[in-house]
Formats: structure tokens, sequence, C-alpha cells
């Protein structure tokens, strides 16, 4: 219960981070300087003012300086990411393997994110992603005495990597390069915990995508033609095979015997 409480107060404190991440990457910013500031007065948001959730709750959504809107987005951030981790705490547990995974839901969020707003996967959140999930991925394997399921990571990444290659030859319209990047490292983190959870994250991301698309088109909010960002749809479909993949896999592999 301790290690879920603690993830959750951090990811509270990742997710006001995320915030950040989200507004300046893709203008090509930096994450670190300047401090945050007001984007319609330009003024230092006060240590006081930069309490997750609490700040713009007593600020009542607003600006101190100059009583501009604050988005109600930044504290959805904060919350869901704070959510994310302790639910990541309670599956995984106090094992190695927790950090990688927390890295995974702070940069998915992250991305999905910046994908719904500019329908692009930032090379400087997705290549890194690839050494950092390697690295930690890596050290909790050896320090659980598990080393096989490395070559099972590997392969996942190259799997999913070209799948989503293929298609992007063949249909270069329907997805992006930055959906075939992410691929990979999607493929490390589910190929790490098995082959099932592998497919079965594959499958939800092309499954939640039609749905959304479905349901776009309606409404009238979409046509055929229209570019609909893929990368949520992709870390929906892997955070949910994280999370109950393994018992979705058990559960098909036991109804195809039967």
């Amino acid at each position: 219960m301790i290690v879920i409480i603690v993830s959750g107060v951090f990811g509270l404190l990742v997710g006001s981070f995320l915030n950040v991440v989200i507004w300046r990457v893709p203008r090509g910013e930096s994450v670190v300087r300047p401090r945050s500031r007001c984007p319609s007065c330009e003024a230092p948001i006060r240590e006081r003012d930069n309490v997750p959730v609490v700040s713009w709750l007593l600020l009542r959504g607003r600006c101190r300086d100059c009583r501009a809107s604050i988005s109600v987005r930044y504290p959805l951030v904060e919350v869901a990411t704070g959510i994310l981790f302790a639910g990541l705490a309670w599956k995984v547990g106090a094992h190695w393997a927790l950090p990688a995974f927390l890295y995974l839901g702070a940069v998915g969020l992250a991305l999905a994110a910046i994908d719904l707003d500019t329908h692009r996967l930032p090379n400087a959140l997705t290549l890194p992603a690839y050494p950092v999930a390697a690295v930690l991925l890596t050290a909790a394997a050896l320090l659980d005495h598990r080393p096989h399921v490395l070559l099972r990571a590997a392969a996942g990444a190259g799997v999913l990597f070209a799948l989503y290659a293929v298609l992007w030859l063949l249909y270069p319209g329907g997805m992006g390069l930055g959906d075939v990047k992410l691929a990979g490292v999607l493929g490390l983190y589910l190929g790490y915990l098995g082959w099932g959870v592998l497919a079965v994250g594959a499958f939800l991301g092309f499954g939640y995508g039609a749905v959304v698309g479905i349901a776009l088109m309606a409404v009238r909010r979409a046509g055929r033609k229209s570019r609909i960002p893929f990368g949520p749809f992709m870390l929906a479909g892997a955070m949910t095979a994280v999370f109950v993949g393994a018992r979705i896999a058990h559960a098909y592999v036991g109804l195809s015997r039967n």
C-alpha cells in the first residue's frame, strides 16, 4: 500500500512536469529553462502556485497576475498521472520493473497529449525512450534473476516495429512514421511481459482506433479521409495490455481449446 501511495503522489509531481513537456516539446523549447510562465502575461509562476491540482483549485483556474484562464487540462494531466502511477504500482508491485513502467506511463501520457494536439509524436520523446526503457528493463530483469525475458523483449520490439513499418509502407497516409517509432518502444515493454500480452496490446490499439473512428464518423465529426492521431490508441492498447493483457490472452487460449 505504501508503494501505491508514494507512486500516486510522485505521479502528481511528474504530471506537473509533463504539462511543461506537452507545451514546450512540440515548439522545440527547453523543458528546463526558463521557469514556468503564464502563457498570457508571461509572469513567472510562483512556487506556491506550482502545487499540483491544489494551486489550480485555489486560483480558481486563473493566473494570479493577469487573471487569464488556465486550462483545466493542467490539473487533469496531473490527476491522470497520479492515478496511472498508483495503478502501475498496484499492478507491478514493489519490484525492480516498476521504474521502467512508471517511465512508460509518463512518456506515454505526454506523447498521447502531444499527438492529440499536433498529430505528431516528437522524436525528442520517442527516440530517447529506446535506451531509457532498455536500461531500466535490463536492470529489472537482471536484478530479478530473469535475464531470459530480455531476448523476448528485444524480439517484441522488432516484431511490433516491423508490423507498423510494413503498414506504413503499404499505406503511408494511414499512419505516421512516428507511430512506427513508438511501436518499437511499446513492443519492448509488451514483449518483456509475454507474447500473449504483446498480441493483446497490438490488437487493442487497432481495436480502439477502429471503434473511435467509427463513432466519429457516425456523429459526423470525421470522414473516411480524416486524419485521426493513432498514437493515443496505440498507447491505450499497450497500457490496457500491461494491466489485463495476460488475463485476456489466457482466457482466449482457454476458449480456443474448448
